[in-house]
């Protein structure tokens, strides 16, 4: 058992079965326990997830006047007195506007050790309501990285691209992975992997500095559905509401071209799924990466992290399509059937999440192909 000290405070870290690798969850809550993680108030009681936590919005959101990193001389709180606009009250539910770039303190803080550091991402949700959120750490030079041994507060900055959203105080719309050391395979090690689990359904799988994802414009289903297109001027989403909305007043479907190919409309988005379904083994957990940022003018997949046992069988899963959030940029771009648009890259787990992804904690995506985020009813 290892230990990390700061300012005179010792936090004892999580024995585990490897040097390095992300936490499951029990050592997630023992983090908490600790007080590594610190809280406002109580986990709710799916907080937190097989290799990740949840994270809370505050009590008050603040509209500023453009984004920002704080940089290694500021902390987030200076930033937000010079930059804002009005204050938000979130404690009764408030609307945050498209176009509008709004900072929530978070529920969560956190007092690491110092060879323990962190990512964030936006949960899959928030991805595919296209709510462009980043998790901010006080002196970052970078979004959604905390630094080993950090001790602070935790912010996040939202912006709704294209549905005006319902948030209150305690909705989550991100999510934090901590991790010991370098933990990602490299291509050999993940190569030996795909060789014993088959970590995607391709025979001719890219398998080097990650699984290589391509699109899937083929179609799916009868009706030969390659994906979805967000409508403009639609009416607010309440992000708690389940099963809530009526899919075709937010949603154009989108049928498969003869050529297999899709056009990307500027400042669009679109939901696309991948052409292959993978798996993520139960002692590993996974993140999308972009695969090249000079291969296109688009951006994939806002929400990257897969957790230990999506699309795995012993989860019920049976390989699970990768959902791809999509937007276009400044000018028109084709996307081509199988084209590669990510990789999923593989870290070691420090040790077996106690529950894997969907089982029996509320996992929304397994087994999915193209699927919307849980708020719709298709």
């Amino acid at each position: 058992m290892g230990q990390g000290q700061r300012n005179g405070a010792i936090v004892a870290l999580p024995s585990g079965q490897a040097e390095a690798g992300i936490l499951p969850d029990r050592m997630i809550a023992e983090l908490a326990a600790q007080g590594a993680i610190r809280l406002e108030r109580p986990f709710a009681e799916d907080q937190i997830q097989p290799a990740s936590l949840d994270l809370r919005l505050g009590k008050t959101a603040y509209r500023v006047r453009a984004s920002f990193l704080p940089g290694p001389n500021a902390k987030v709180s200076d930033r937000i007195a010079a930059l804002k606009l009005h204050e938000i009250d979130l404690t009764e539910g408030a609307v945050l506007e498209t176009g509008c770039v709004h900072i929530v303190p978070l529920a969560e803080s956190l007092a690491l050790p110092r060879d323990l550091s962190a990512s964030a991402n936006p949960k899959s949700s928030t991805g595919r309501l296209d709510i462009f959120t980043r998790v901010i750490a006080d002196h970052a030079r970078s979004f959604d990285r905390i630094e080993a041994g950090y001790h602070g507060p935790l912010y996040a900055e939202i912006s709704p691209r294209t549905f005006p959203v319902l948030v209150r105080e305690g909705t989550r719309l991100s999510q934090i992975r901590f991790r010991r050391g370098h933990a990602m395979l490299d291509a050999a090690a993940l190569r030996a992997l795909h060789a014993r689990e088959r970590l995607v359904d391709a025979d001719d799988a890219d398998v080097s500095e990650g699984i290589a994802v391509g699109v899937d414009l083929a179609g799916l289903g009868p009706d030969k559905l390659v994906g979805y297109r967000a409508k403009r001027h639609t009416g607010l989403i309440d992000v708690e509401r389940r099963n809530g909305y009526d899919a075709g007043e937010f949603w154009e479907p989108m049928a498969a071209r003869a050529d297999g190919s899709l056009i990307l409309d500027p400042n669009e988005f679109y939901i696309l799924a991948s052409k292959e379904a993978v798996q993520v083994p139960p002692d590993f957990a996974a993140e999308m990466v972009p695969f090249d940022p000079l291969v296109g003018e688009f951006r994939v997949h806002y929400a990257g992290f897969f957790d230990p046992g999506f699309g795995y069988e012993g989860a019920g899963g049976r390989g699970s399509r990768a959902v791809l959030e999509v937007r276009s940029r400044e000018v028109p771009f084709i996307l081509e059937h199988g084209q590669i648009v990510g990789r999923l890259v593989y870290e070691h787990m420090l040790a077996r999440p106690e529950k894997l992804y969907g089982q029996g904690i509320g996992s929304n995506y397994q087994a999915q192909g193209l699927k919307l985020s849980k708020h719709f009813r298709v």
